[in-house]
């Protein structure tokens, strides 16, 4: 039961990770990355700080410790020279008392040996030390400086990326529907095309009404210049006009009549 819990608590943790990074905004990942990377930066640096800051303690004291042997050496030479004269005085306890002194500084000068050979080995270890603290910190100097580089390099194609993205957005709204409340680019051109094709339509229904007046209006002028010349022929003929034929009789019927007043 218990492994069946973890196992779910993974799942879900891992699901949860997933869907956070996939919503997560990549250029604000990419901030984090590089602060991330100077914090561990600012670290490498204090601990390089603090082993170069000891090497350079140890050759303090080295140098310190040095220097005290010296005139602990000098002034057990001292002592002696200061001894032997007080024998030659014929001064034994001034004699005894500049031996004892040169005992001490003898003391000293060995202890001070052994301290001097003590920080030697430590100096060298320390400056070891240092030195592979100062290659770290270029090291890791250089390849910060690679990271902040290549971060303007990464942005710059972020926003290449968001560009295309939105490009692609904006081409996919023009022949795809976007909601019923938003027309789409192709349906808006097919209400405009079918208003055209009808305005068109109407315009070449007008030009044919207009122009089968016209044929009208000619044929009628037509027919009357052709009755005026009829009516120059019977003058000159000396017929007679012919008799208008009543509204209800039938074009048949007046054709003989007509053909009989001619004959």
């Amino acid at each position: 039961m218990w492994k069946a819990i973890k196992r779910w608590w993974k799942y879900l943790s891992a699901k949860l990770g997933l869907a956070l990074d996939e919503k997560a905004d990549p250029k604000v990942q990419l901030e984090q990355a590089i602060a991330e990377a100077r914090d561990q930066h600012r670290k490498l640096t204090e601990q390089a700080a603090n082993v170069i800051a000891n090497q350079k303690q140890t050759q303090m004291r080295l140098d310190r410790a040095m220097d005290d042997y010296e005139k602990a050496n000098a002034s057990a030479k001292q002592a002696l020279l200061l001894s032997d004269q007080a024998t030659k005085a014929g001064d034994a306890d001034k004699a005894a008392s500049f031996n004892q002194a040169a005992e001490a500084f003898a003391d000293k000068v060995i202890n001070l040996e052994k301290q001097i050979d003590d920080l030697k080995k430590m100096l060298l270890d320390t400056t070891q030390a240092a030195d592979q603290a100062k290659k770290a910190v270029s090291q890791n100097s250089s390849a910060l400086q690679k990271k902040l580089a290549e971060r303007e390099k990464l942005l710059s194609e972020l926003d290449q990326a968001k560009m295309q993205e939105q490009m692609t957005t904006a081409m996919n709204q023009l022949s795809e529907t976007v909601g019923e409340e938003v027309p789409t680019f192709d349906q808006v051109r097919d209400k405009i095309e079918k208003r055209l094709a009808k305005a068109q339509a109407t315009t070449d229904l007008s030009g044919v009404s207009v122009d089968s007046k016209m044929l009208d209006v000619e044929q009628a002028q037509a027919s009357a210049e052709a009755q005026a010349r009829l009516s120059e022929m019977r003058t000159e003929l000396g017929l007679a006009a012919p008799t208008p034929a009543p509204a209800a009789a039938k074009a048949d019927d007046a054709a003989p009549k007509e053909a009989t007043a001619e004959g």
